[in-house]
């Protein structure tokens, strides 16, 4: 092989390397900025592209997926002067890959910076205990700030997360004696109020119980009136028909010597219980009055045996 034709062969073998060089191919979801003698000609899309050898350079790579961007932890002061440890991941994605490659030279560390700024601004306006519960309204105005800075840079700030936020270990110590105490203070007000509806509960049904007691006395004092007015009546109607009984016997013939005889016996039987117990007699001061009473007695009883 002469001198001639090894030249050739290395000719050959650069022209080759120089034309797959050439060759581009653009990954789904990718895109390549291409300058041509140091100026802009143009962004390649997903695809299979052929570049101008020695004038034509890929310059940039950019992904068109979003990105996930560690922020790292920062110290920001509160407002009640509380330094705390806050950390967070911004999500970013390329929309323009052109103003991404000449609008900033690192759009993802100065997405970072601006996040880590506003970040202790946001912080700076909110108590300590604020902080852990406005996180999404800290998410929100990292996000408003970092995406108005990042329009003129292609790129679009889709949200942003805070991890942790960190307080010094003598501030967790206070917070846990707080909380502790919040708790022992629920649990004796929750007790309190258990005693209380206990209390209450007892006395209601101390209440209840007095209520059917004196339901139930009530009760039985009118049905014992009821019972005694019910007697009386029937008492007091057998009295009368007793005595519409003996007054219609008296109008009947014999019916007043009937009770002139009734009267006497009784008068009689009295007197003597009367003599058998007690030593001294009683004489009626009107001895006419027995006589008359003895002799209507006789007169009846003979007349009956007749």
């Amino acid at each position: 092989m002469d001198a001639q034709s090894i030249v050739f062969i290395v000719i050959g073998v650069i022209v080759f390397f120089i034309l797959l060089s050439c060759i581009k191919i653009v990954p789904q979801r990718s895109a390549y900025i291409v300058e041509r003698l140091g100026k802009y000609n143009g962004t390649l899309t997903a695809g299979f592209h052929f570049l101008m050898p020695i004038i034509d350079k890929v310059s940039y790579k950019h992904t068109l997926k979003e990105a996930a961007i560690d922020v790292a932890s920062q110290s920001c002061i509160t407002k009640d002067n509380i330094a705390v440890e806050v950390d967070g991941v911004l999500y970013l994605q390329v929309i323009d890959p052109q103003k991404a490659s000449y609008g900033i030279d690192n759009y993802g560390f100065a997405a970072i910076q601006i996040a880590q700024t506003t970040m202790r601004s946001v912080i700076g306006r909110l108590d300590l205990d604020k902080t852990f519960e406005e996180r999404e309204t800290i998410n929100t105005s990292i996000v408003d700030a970092v995406d108005k800075a990042s329009d003129p840079w292609g790129v679009k700030i889709t949200r942003y997360e805070v991890k942790n936020i960190t307080p010094p270990q003598s501030i967790k110590d206070a917070m846990e004696k707080q909380m502790r105490a919040e708790r022992e203070k629920r649990a004796m007000i929750a007790e309190s109020e258990g005693q209380k509806q206990a209390k209450i509960n007892v006395a209601e049904g101390d209440k209840q119980e007095l209520i059917a007691r004196s339901e139930g006395e009530k009760q039985k004092r009118i049905n014992e009136a009821e019972g005694k007015a019910a007697e009386i009546e029937f008492v007091a109607t057998a009295t009368a028909k007793g005595i519409r009984e003996i007054a219609t016997s008296i109008n009947e013939k014999g019916g007043i010597d009937a009770v002139n005889l009734r009267v006497a016996e009784q008068y009689l039987g009295e007197f003597g219980k009367l003599a058998k117990t007690n030593n001294t007699m009683i004489i009626p001061s009107n001895m006419s009055d027995i006589s008359s009473i003895i002799a209507t007695a006789t007169s009846v009883l003979d007349q009956t045996k007749k």
